[in-house]
């Protein structure tokens, strides 16, 4: 179990496998103009996205942003690597500098706190997020994503604050296999670990990190 959990932690360490970063600075202006006309209506002009069933993007790792919208995109005939109708539909006709560009415009907005909705599983996702479970072989998510959830520039993306609905889909998507995109197969090897009602518990603790 210990020697799992180590192999584990060492893949956390290994940086994402981002899509081919464009040359030169974004442009932010451009970015704000693209993201008002393609992406606002789900997530809100600055990224706070008015929906639970919509993630906030304000404030998230711009490298991690572009991976996610390249991912749904997909590449050279070949399947996208995150399914999802609506986000291939958002990305189809986005240029690789244009994704850039929208990104770094995500990242550079302040995203709204968010707030923790169960006392009764609070003590359990505090518990999970900073320490795991060594039992079970499951690391801590501060291991990878920082000790207050704000991520790990260029790695490992940002949680505080995110919709618990929102995670909780995702830690279910890669439970199941539903969702692959993740390096290594890191999350969908520490999915498989958690139970529902943990799923649960540290999705609505992540919510309430400030």
């Amino acid at each position: 179990m210990v020697k799992w959990l180590a192999i584990v932690t060492l893949s956390c360490c290994a940086p994402l496998a981002l899509a081919a970063e464009p040359s030169g600075k974004a442009d932010l202006a451009k970015g704000q103009t693209t993201a008002a006309q393609v992406c606002a209506p789900c997530h809100g002009a600055d990224g706070n996205s008015p929906s639970p069933s919509n993630p906030i993007l304000a404030g998230q790792i711009p490298e991690y942003l572009q991976k996610q919208m390249a991912n749904f995109k997909g590449a050279s005939g070949k399947r996208a690597e995150r399914d999802n109708p609506v986000m291939a539909a958002m990305v189809a006709n986005l240029t690789a500098e244009e994704m850039h560009d929208v990104a770094a415009y995500f990242a550079s907005q302040k995203p709204r706190p968010g707030v923790a909705k169960s006392r009764d599983t609070l003590t359990l996702g505090q518990k999970i997020f900073r320490g795991g479970d060594a039992t079970k072989g499951l690391p801590a998510c501060a291991g990878c994503h920082g000790p207050a959830g704000g991520g790990i520039p260029s790695q490992f993306p940002r949680l505080a604050g995110q919709y618990p609905e929102y995670t909780q889909l995702q830690l279910k998507s890669f439970h199941d296999g539903t969702r692959g995109n993740d390096a290594n197969k890191v999350m969908r090897a520490v999915a498989a670990r958690m139970t529902e009602r943990e799923i649960q518990a540290v999705s609505d603790y992540i919510a309430g990190i400030h």
